[in-house]
């Protein structure tokens, strides 16, 4: 594998920080031990953002929300943002630098959701508080200074396939009409939909083995019959869903989901910016302050998001 310079030296440390005995720890150990890894490669947050923290309405409880908004003239667009962690780990805290920093890149607010977690809450639990979590934003928009015509949703591998059952969800309901969906490094259901289409082998970061576990934690062992909002490359059809930005990684056993999705956005006629970026692997988003291809990556998120929330609407 042609890595980026500095993702090897990325590698070594996230699996000195995140060691292969921590997959035998409890869940309580395996989930500090995953913020721990993600809190190590992050940097201060960027001044100019206000953060503060929320919470939504849900069907359990309150959803835990973290809101990221920058110094700029309201209302503000907004990104929806669901943390990846094979909807195990992660939380506010795992993803709170690259939320504050996406918020700084992209000069819009972005709201992050701590979602119910597998394998205590499995589906539809996480996608239930998420919805609630989208349903909340636009429905206080004007208190949040949110602009409600200009949110997109996104988050990177399990949060990406979470944003994209987000669309799915509002396309059924009919509201609340979504700007666009950012995904990053998603895990969108191949190993379920069309497991012929793998292509990628496994890499540094994550295995197709390790993401078939986390998804059966997700749904049991019945996931053939899973909604597609749990499971998007399970659905029949995805005209009418918001334009997206898709990126996927070169070293990483997801690019075929982020691959299959974008090419059934476009034959249903969804405008999609679809990119492989090279010499990177799943989990690069850390590594945006350490490995300039990482960085380049990240900017290009930004860019490709932003994109998204200017766009004018039906095109």
């Amino acid at each position: 594998m042609n890595f980026a310079p500095g993702i090897p030296e990325y590698i070594a440390r996230a699996e000195a920080l995140f060691p292969a005995k921590l997959e035998t720890a409890s869940l309580a150990e395996k989930r500090a031990g995953y913020t721990a890894l993600c809190q190590a490669f992050d940097g201060p947050r960027p001044v100019e953002i206000e953060v503060s923290n929320l919470a939504a309405p849900g069907p359990a409880g309150e959803v835990p929300l973290r809101l990221y908004r920058p110094h700029a003239p309201l209302p503000v667009p907004m990104l929806l943002f669901m943390h990846g962690g094979g909807f195990v780990v992660g939380g506010l805290d795992s993803h709170d630098g690259i939320c504050a920093d996406l918020a700084h890149g992209l000069k819009a607010a972005v709201l992050a959701v701590d979602y119910r977690l597998v394998p205590e809450h499995r589906s539809p639990a996480p996608e239930d508080d998420c919805w609630m979590a989208l349903l909340h934003a636009v429905g206080r928009s004007s208190e949040l200074g949110i602009d409600p015509e200009r949110i997109v949703v996104g988050g990177d591998s399990a949060g990406g396939n979470l944003a994209a059952g987000l669309c799915l969800r509002a396309r059924v309901e009919g509201s609340p009409r979504l700007a666009g969906q950012a995904l990053i490094y998603p895990c969108l259901g191949l190993e379920v939909a069309a497991p012929e289409r793998f292509q990628t082998g496994d890499a540094p970061g994550i295995t197709r083995a390790g993401m078939i576990a986390y998804r059966k934690l997700q749904l049991g062992e019945a996931w053939e019959d899973a909604d597609p909002v749990s499971v998007p490359l399970l659905a029949k059809g995805f005209e009418g869903l918001p334009p997206a930005y898709v990126i996927a990684m070169e070293f990483d056993p997801l690019r075929d989901d982020a691959e299959v999705y974008a090419e059934r956005l476009g034959k249903d006629g969804v405008a999609c910016d679809f990119t492989v970026w090279p010499g990177l692997i799943h989990g690069s988003l850390r590594a945006r302050h350490s490995c300039p291809a990482a960085g380049a990556a990240f900017a290009h998120i930004v860019a490709g998001t932003r994109a998204l929330m200017d766009r004018e609407p039906n095109v």
